[in-house]
């Protein structure tokens, strides 16, 4: 009786086996990725954290539930106010309202918690009216309060000198920072394949001329370079023009790594058959370049990729930190942690310096992510 168990559980193993590699048989190029892919653990956490970034940037009115640019003098300086969820033991989100008394020393404004005025919050509450993405008139956020206006009472993360709200204003700047970040890779990649890729297939004087090229480039100091181009940028120029110039400039520093990754492989993969085949086919330079030199390494190109992104975005929040990138009134992180250059000032309000940690999470959120997808993409792991 046991040895018939034991043979109907290798028959079962076995069947199982030839099921698994008739499934890798026939299965395709990302369908293989992303069996690979679902083994890691911790960039699969990475990739929801980066999801959720992109949620906020698509969504960011929603999210906040106070108007950006909304300033009063009054409210300069606030402190967070912390959700309490439960009262007596009932699930009744509240915060607790803020009182204001005169500090008798530096005569200024200091304002602290009442626990005896509780402010009940409300989820997909109504409040400034907004367009989404330009086109569809609401006035829905994710929270707010029962009465009156949400940016007049609650303050989750502060304000800021101006008396902005913190929270909603560092919405906005994920929308800024990320998409700064994504369309500049793409830029770079794009400029970085092309280039590398001609380098590496023609050779010769084209493969010079763009090699000297990049070494000018790679030569130049990273921070002389950034504030010469961008204080060639007008001032009098409104944010959006500025934004698309700074997401260019980012762009035509960070595509020299990936032209010369390209050209390295261009080089050992010329030679090879498939690429002298479809030569001999009649296929154009461009057609070579992208439709079968660039899929046969891959996974070096999404791993340079997510590590640049992270790259962009701390290039993007360097900058407008320096005061060389965006200015107000545009809105991104690094513009957030201009408040927080003083150190007099964080020592005050330490809150200032909460816009560096999504700086801190999306980057280490690409590098696992980046790290998952490069295993996951590697036809040899």
């Amino acid at each position: 009786m046991a040895e018939a168990v034991a043979t109907l559980d290798e028959t079962t193993r076995a069947a199982k086996t030839a099921t698994t590699t008739d499934r890798i048989s026939v299965a395709t190029q990302w369908q293989l990725m992303w069996w690979r892919f679902r083994r890691h653990q911790l960039a699969l956490i990475a990739g929801v954290i980066i999801f959720l970034f992109y949620l906020i940037v698509l969504f960011a009115e929603f999210f906040a539930y106070s108007s950006p640019t909304l300033s009063e003098a009054e409210r300069s300086l606030l402190p967070p106010q912390p959700i309490h969820w439960f009262d007596n033991g009932r699930f009744k989100p509240h915060v607790y309202g803020l009182t204001g008394r005169r500090d008798p020393r530096t005569l200024k404004r200091v304002y602290a918690p009442d626990p005896n005025i509780k402010i009940p919050v409300q989820f997909f509450a109504r409040g400034f009216e907004y367009k989404l993405w330009g086109l569809f008139p609401m006035d829905r956020h994710l929270i707010g309060v029962a009465e009156g206006r949400a940016e007049d009472v609650l303050f989750l993360l502060g304000t800021d000198l101006q008396g902005r709200d913190l929270f909603s204003r560092l919405m906005f700047a994920t929308r800024v920072s990320m998409t700064i970040g994504l369309v500049g890779v793409l830029l770079s990649l794009f400029l970085g394949v092309l280039l590398g890729g001609v380098s590496g297939l023609y050779g010769g004087w084209v493969d010079n001329v763009i090699q000297r090229v990049i070494e000018i480039v790679r030569s130049i100091p990273t921070i002389p370079l950034w504030m010469g181009l961008a204080a060639a940028l007008p001032r009098e120029w409104p944010v959006t023009r500025i934004y698309f110039f700074i997401t260019i400039i980012i762009s035509l520093i960070g595509w020299t790594v990936m032209a010369r990754v390209v050209r390295g492989r261009f080089l050992s993969l010329r030679s090879e058959d498939f690429v002298m085949a479809a030569e001999l086919a009649g296929a154009g330079q461009m057609r070579i370049i992208f439709r079968h030199m660039v899929p046969s390494f891959l996974s070096h190109i999404i791993a340079a990729t997510t590590l640049a992104i992270p790259a962009m975005i701390i290039s993007e929040t360097s900058l407008s930190f320096l005061g060389l990138g965006l200015r107000p009134p545009a809105i991104s992180w690094g513009v957030l942690l201009q408040q927080a250059q003083n150190i007099q000032a964080v020592a005050i309000s330490p809150w200032l310096l909460i816009p560096a940690i999504p700086v801190i999470v999306a980057v280490l959120a690409f590098n696992f992510l980046g790290d998952g997808l490069r295993d996951a993409a590697d036809p040899y792991g």
